[in-house]
């Protein structure tokens, strides 16, 4: 099945939404007191340019990395993949959090 085009207000949106991420992520890095080198090293990268990359959104971190990079951050594993989560996946990230945040306040 050929795959439909890409719609172009649906790019922007996750461009900007990279970009989003790759802030929060620059802030936790820089929280963190580590420069992209050093991030780099604790995550086991080779180079530190695929930081700077993520970090300027043109990037996104692998699932299977996540972990590694919120310990080198010092963050909660969970939280840290729940926030790329609302970053890189919008939609997803509604159905799974927003529905019980809803359901929450409708049984309180």
């Amino acid at each position: 099945m050929p795959r439909p085009a890409t719609d172009p207000v649906k790019a922007a949106q996750i461009k900007v939404l990279r970009q989003q991420a790759g802030r929060w992520l620059k802030t936790a890095r820089e929280t963190a007191g580590l420069t992209q080198a050093e991030l780099a090293e604790k995550v086991g990268l080779r180079y530190y340019t695929f930081v700077s990359q993520v970090e300027s959104g043109l990037g996104r971190l692998p699932i299977e990395t996540q972990a590694a990079w919120a310990q080198a951050l010092g963050l909660d594993p969970s939280e840290f993949a729940k926030t790329l989560l609302r970053y890189y996946e919008p939609e997803l990230f509604r159905l799974l959090f927003e529905a019980d945040a809803a359901q929450g306040r409708a049984t309180a």
